[in-house]
């Protein structure tokens, strides 16, 4: 039996205040970006922090949690899946996205602003 697995778990914190919109189906959806913060030390012993940045896409009722509670800055763990996406952008030019489509979310600045 083959099992195939998608699936990311990240904690971190809002880059920017989310924005609510809807598709073409009427149901919510949120796009935002998540930072999460690695640290590490060189060769030479000096800290060395480095910052990666998440796209992470929120649909119909966590896209409503998301909209109402969070704000920038505002930390949480989210879990999805990898999507890959391919476009051509306005010069012609073939671009590639990632980003996480969320499936659970967990508000981890205790209680909601």
């Amino acid at each position: 039996m083959t099992t195939d697995l998608n699936k990311v778990q990240i904690i971190g914190r809002l880059g920017q205040d989310p924005e609510a919109n809807q598709t073409n189906g009427g149901k919510s959806v949120v796009n935002c970006s998540f930072a999460t913060n690695y640290t590490h030390k060189d060769a030479d012993g000096n800290k060395i922090e480095q910052t990666d940045w998440h796209r992470v896409v929120f649909y119909s009722g966590l896209a409503d949690v998301v909209s109402k509670y969070m704000k920038t800055g505002s930390r949480a763990y989210v879990e999805g899946r990898l999507k890959h996406g391919k476009f051509t952008d306005k010069d012609g030019i073939e671009r590639y996205t990632t980003e996480i489509v969320a499936s659970d979310l967990r508000m981890l600045d205790g209680k909601a602003a």
